[in-house]
């Protein structure tokens, strides 16, 4: 099946690009492309083809309220409670803690400019790939 428009980029606003793009180029493993402190534009992207990439431009701007669009991640092995604890030695914040007693549930966290995003139970939790 041929996709109408496919996503290229998810684009986030930022004060300074370059530093969002290594938080996040350290959360996901993308690949930081050619780029320098300071520059208005910074592209991380995925060793997969056909996964867009994320894409960081500088805005004046500062995040007002909560996002209206946000990622969910889920850690392809490990934890989610131990990718939380990663998370946050790279700077992230526990915004909402929704996990439950029974080991359900996920972690609502920010990125070092305050964007969302959620951590949710890691691909060998939910048995989807062998631990």
């Amino acid at each position: 099946m041929a996709y109408l428009n496919p996503v290229r980029h998810i684009t986030f606003d930022a004060h300074d690009p370059y530093a969002l793009a290594r938080f996040w180029s350290q959360l996901t493993g993308y690949a930081l492309e050619d780029s320098a402190p300071g520059d208005d534009e910074v592209l991380i992207v995925p060793d997969h083809p056909g996964i867009p990439g994320l894409l960081f431009l500088r805005v004046p701007d500062s995040k007002a309220v909560k996002n209206r669009v946000h990622l969910d991640i889920q850690p392809p092995s490990g934890t989610r409670d131990g990718e939380v604890e990663r998370l946050i030695g790279l700077g992230a914040s526990v915004v909402d803690d929704r996990r439950t007693d029974e080991g359900m549930g996920w972690v609502v966290m920010s990125d070092i400019e305050g964007n969302e995003f959620c951590v949710e139970r890691s691909a060998v939790e939910r048995g989807l790939v062998p631990s």
